[in-house]
C-alpha cells in the first residue's frame, strides 16, 4: 500500500479524500479553488464535529484525555513512523530546509515576544502567546492534508518542521516563560523541556522511521499492518479531538481573554508566518544556497496551518493566560479553513 494510502485509502483506511493534485495541475482557477476544498473539506469538517459532539455534551468531555493519548502515544508515532520508513532518506534529512524553518520560527518567536513585550506582558504569557503563535498543526491536521493535496512526498519537509517545532521552538518558548523569575528558572525549564522531548514518543517514531528508511529495514507482516491500522486512525481521531478541545475551551473557561490580544496573533500566525518562510526561502535561494523549491512550498503551507491545539496542555501547566491561549487557536482553526484553501491555491 502506498504511503498515501495510509491516511486516505486502502486496507484500514478510515479517511477516504479525494487526491487533488492532478485536479490542480490540469483543471481552470475555479475547478482548482472547487479542487482544493474538496480536500480541505473533510479534515475541518472532522473538526466541527468534534467541537459540536462536545459542546452538546455526546462526548464527555472526561474522554478527551483518553483520545489524545491514544493519539499522542499510540496513533500518530505509527503513522509518523509509516510515513518515515517510506519515504527516502535524504527527504528526510534536508539540512537547508531544517535550518530555514529553525530560522523562522527564531524570528517569529522574537518578534511576537517582543511585541507583547512592548505592551507590557509578562515573559510568560508573551512566550506561550509566541509558542501558540509559531507552532502549526501539523501532526494531527497539516502532515496527511499536504499529502492529499501534494501527493507523498510532501511528507518529508513536513516531518523536517514537526522536528524542529518539538525541539527548538517549543523549548525556546519554554526558557523564555521562565524569564520572570531567576536565571536559573530558565535554564530548569530548557532542561525541563529537552527532557519532555526525550519522552515524547513521536521525535523517536521519526528518527526510528528515518533509521528504517535508510537501512531498508522492513516490519514483519503482522507488525507492519499493526501499524498500519494504528495509523490510520491518527488522522480523523486527532482532528475529532482538536474540536473537543476547542469546545471544551469555550466550555470550562475561566479567564476573559480580550479579542485585542488574541485575534492578531491568531492573524499572524496564518499570514504572517507563511509569508516570512517564502521571503526567506527565495532569499536563500537567490543566495544561491540549495533550497528545494518543492520543499519550501510545503513548509509555507505548514506555516499557513492554525495553531496546535496541544500548546493549551503546556500554557496551564506552566500557568499562562489558557483563555487566550484557547482563543488563538480557536480563530485561526475557524479561519484557516478558507485561509488555508486561498493559500494552497494561490502557491500550488
Amino acid at each position: 500500500m502506498r504511503m498515501a494510502g495510509l491516511f486516505f485509502y486502502g486496507p484500514g483506511a478510515l479517511l477516504p479524500v479525494p487526491r487533488a493534485t492532478s485536479a490542480l495541475a490540469h483543471s481552470g482557477h475555479n475547478r482548482a479553488v472547487l479542487s482544493v476544498f474538496l480536500v480541505t473539506f473533510p479534515f475541518f469538517a472532522l473538526v466541527l464535529c468534534g467541537f459540536v459532539a462536545t459542546r452538546r455534551g455526546i462526548f464527555p468531555l472526561q474522554a478527551i484525555a483518553g483520545v489524545n493519548a491514544f493519539v499522542l502515544y499510540f496513533a500518530l508515532p505509527c503513522m509518523l513512523y509509516k510515513a518515515g520508513s517510506s519515504l527516502p532518506f535524504a527527504q528526510l534529512m534536508n539540512l537547508p530546509i531544517l535550518l530555514l524553518y529553525v530560522l523562522c520560527q527564531f524570528l517569529l518567536v522574537a518578534g511576537c515576544v517582543a511585541a507583547s513585550r512592548l505592551r507590557g506582558m509578562d515573559w510568560n504569557n508573551s512566550a506561550f502567546g509566541a509558542l501558540v503563535t509559531a507552532f502549526p498543526n501539523t501532526g494531527f491536521m497539516g502532515l496527511p492534508l499536504l499529502v492529499a493535496l501534494l501527493g507523498d512526498a510532501a511528507a518529508g519537509p513536513a516531518i523536517v518542521t514537526m522536528l524542529v517545532d518539538m525541539v527548538f521552538t517549543t523549548s525556546l518558548c519554554l526558557a523564555l516563560s521562565r524569564m520572570d523569575g531567576a536565571a536559573g528558572n530558565a535554564r530548569a525549564a530548557l532542561l525541563k523541556a529537552l527532557k519532555g522531548v526525550l519522552t515524547n514518543p513521536m521525535p523517536w517514531a521519526i528518527l526510528l522511521g528515518a533509521l528504517a528508511s535508510f537501512m531498508e529495514w522492513k516490519l514483519p507482516q503482522a507488525l507492519d499492518q499493526t501499524t498500519g491500522l494504528l495509523g490510520s486512525a491518527a488522522t480523523p481521531v486527532a482532528l475529532f479531538a482538536v474540536g473537543a478541545v476547542l469546545a471544551r475551551s469555550k466550555m470550562v473557561e475561566e479567564e476573559y481573554a480580550a479579542p485585542a490580544s488574541y485575534v492578531p496573533l491568531a492573524l499572524v500566525k496564518l499570514f504572517v508566518h507563511p509569508l516570512l518562510v517564502l521571503g526567506l526561502g527565495h532569499a536563500a535561494m537567490a543566495a544561491g544556497l540549495p533550497i528545494n523549491p518543492f520543499a519550501l512550498l510545503v513548509v509555507a503551507l505548514v506555516a499557513a496551518l492554525p495553531s496546535a491545539s496541544n500548546v493549551t496542555l503546556l500554557a496551564g501547566r506552566y500557568g499562562a493566560h489558557n483563555g487566550r491561549i484557547a482563543h488563538i487557536i480557536l480563530v485561526s482553526t475557524a479561519l484557516a479553513f478558507v485561509s488555508f484553501s486561498a493559500a494552497v491555491t494561490w502557491l500550488v
